[in-house]
């Protein structure tokens, strides 16, 4: 899934958590997916029904989050991690770790500094700054 459609990488994580579900064979970045998606038990009855969420919209504006693009921002920080992209979030995300004393809220912490970076670079039409990431991440583990 070089870029995947909004609908494919929906259908990714309800394929994802199917999988771990029953207990059926997945990819490496299917089980991935479904150790995220198994952290948010918010989001299970949604993906266990996925036709009606595959079109759905979530809107800020409304106070609404959107699953997809949370699970989504999930699977980003955990492929940063596991290539320390950007050079030094492993050591960040260790020292929020160890701070918090718990996972999912270290990484729900990063997942605040991705979704703000991403926002900023949509916003001012530029690519992603990746120093200007770190910088928020390392500003949240102080």
């Amino acid at each position: 899934m070089f870029n995947p459609s909004r609908e494919q990488a929906r259908q990714f994580l309800a394929e994802a958590w199917r999988k771990r579900r029953d207990r059926l064979p997945a990819t490496a970045l299917e089980t991935i997916a479904g150790d995220i998606v198994s952290m948010h038990p918010e989001y299970h009855a949604l993906l266990d029904a996925p036709d009606k969420a595959l079109q759905r919209e979530w809107l800020p504006e409304h106070g609404e989050t959107n699953p997809f693009l949370h699970l989504s921002l999930h699977l980003a920080i955990e492929e940063q991690l596991s290539i320390n992209q950007p050079p030094g979030i492993v050591v960040i995300y260790n020292k929020l770790l160890a701070q918090r004393g718990d996972r999912h809220e270290a990484l729900h912490i990063m997942l605040e500094g991705l979704a703000e970076t991403l926002w900023r670079s949509q916003r001012d039409q530029k690519p992603l700054d990746g120093a200007a990431y770190l910088e928020l991440l390392q500003r949240a583990a102080e």
